[in-house]
């Protein structure tokens, strides 16, 4: 005997139908907000569910809550020792910035987020000194962490809230250290390093990061485009930037005042030290070949002891 089954459709009730039609909308919400906060998936099915699945309202519920567990972490981990973390640099046209930011480990220097705060903050620090005004020669600013915390960034929030939003992201203790902001006027030229250097080539009024950086103000008397032979004076500017921060320097030099150290080794005077990429140069010579001028320079070396840090340990002792 043969039975044949019959399939029967029961069309969905209305209640059913909106029910899915809601699960779905529901679903997509949470998709969509996940996807643009990068928080976790209770976390934001909680605020879609406290704000009747409003996202706008869902999002800035989930920031405050951020904003407020990340304050609250670094009052906690505050005075936790940050010896690790990056070196931001940024040149952008005459306006450059070098940013060293702290962190307790390796492990959190290499972390995205704290990355992504470590160029926010040079980038802060560029657009403030847009607002100062240059004079004829070259503007320096610097700036100790709790100057750096008060700038406000675009969105309205200081770098402090920036910086306590990356501290409750990463689960231990950050701090802004310090920056070095130059401004030059039209004659005068800036460019900046950071090593390790990044693997590929990056736009120079992108910021850049990394364990070491030096930033640097020059004149140049002339470019490749002059017709003048040899390298683009951009080009060379940048190698002595990377020779600042191989080689350590502590000053410019004066070529007939400054006489070269007895070891080249204890060399400390920029233009006596055998220069970084050619070491049959002096750095004096290279300058002198391309007909370039430093103006300044600093470096900073991530975790480096200030020398007024040096000082008030040697006077404790």
């Amino acid at each position: 005997m043969l039975f044949r089954c019959t399939q029967r459709f029961v069309p969905l009730h209305p209640l059913g139908l909106a029910l899915r039609h809601f699960a779905t909308a529901e679903k997509s919400a949470l998709a969509a907000l996940r996807k643009k906060t990068g928080y976790t998936f209770a976390n934001c099915k909680k605020a879609l569910e406290l704000h009747g699945n409003d996202p706008a309202k869902a999002e800035q519920w989930l920031r405050e809550q951020a904003q407020a567990m990340g304050w609250s972490k670094a009052t906690k981990l505050e005075g936790r020792s940050t010896v690790q973390g990056l070196i931001g640099v940024l040149v952008q046209r005459n306006v450059g910035a070098m940013v060293e930011v702290n962190c307790e480990t390796d492990f959190v220097a290499r972390n995205a987020s704290f990355q992504r705060f470590v160029q926010t903050a040079s980038a802060a620090c560029v657009r403030h000194l847009a607002h100062v005004e240059p004079d004829s020669n070259l503007t320096k600013v610097g700036l100790n962490g709790e100057a750096l915390k008060q700038i406000v960034l675009d969105d309205g929030k200081s770098l402090g809230d920036h910086l306590a939003l990356v501290i409750g992201t990463v689960g231990e203790n950050a701090t802004l250290n310090r920056a070095i902001c130059f401004k030059a006027p039209e004659n005068i030229q800036l460019t900046g390093y950071v090593h390790p250097a990044p693997n590929e080539e990056i736009p120079l009024d992108v910021p850049q990061v990394g364990k070491y950086g030096s930033l640097m103000a020059f004149r140049a008397e002339q470019s490749s485009a002059d017709g003048g032979e040899g390298e683009d004076a951009a080009l060379v500017a940048r190698k002595v930037c990377q020779h600042i921060v191989g080689m350590k320097p502590e000053r410019i030099g004066e070529q007939g005042k400054d006489e070269p150290a007895a070891d080249k080794d204890d060399e400390t005077c920029l233009i006596h030290q055998e220069y970084l990429v050619d070491p049959s140069f002096t750095v004096g010579e290279v300058l002198e070949a391309n007909r370039l001028q430093i103006i300044d320079f600093q470096r900073f070396e991530c975790g480096e002891k200030s020398k007024s840090d040096e000082q008030n340990e040697r006077a404790v002792d």
